[in-house]
C-alpha cells in the first residue's frame, strides 16, 4: 500500500464550486482523487518525467476504489 501525506492548501472558491460540481456528477470521484490526479499530471507535464509521478497518476484514473 502506499504512504499518503496530508496537504491543507487554500483554493479560489470559483475553483472549489466547480470542484464541487463535477463531483456531484461523478460519484466514483472524491475530492482526494481529483487533487492526487491534478497533481501528478502537473508533475509529469512540468517536472523531470519522475516514474513515481506517472505511475500515481495511471493507479488514480484506473485503479480507483
Amino acid at each position: 500500500m502506499n504512504a499518503t501525506v496530508n496537504i491543507f492548501t487554500e483554493i479560489p472558491e470559483a475553483l472549489h464550486e466547480s470542484l464541487k460540481t463535477y463531483l456531484e456528477t461523478h460519484p466514483d470521484w472524491d475530492q482526494n482523487r481529483v487533487l492526487t490526479a491534478a497533481l501528478s499530471l502537473f508533475l509529469l507535464q512540468n517536472g523531470d518525467s519522475d516514474r513515481r509521478a506517472a505511475r500515481v497518476y495511471l493507479e488514480t484514473l484506473f485503479h480507483h476504489s
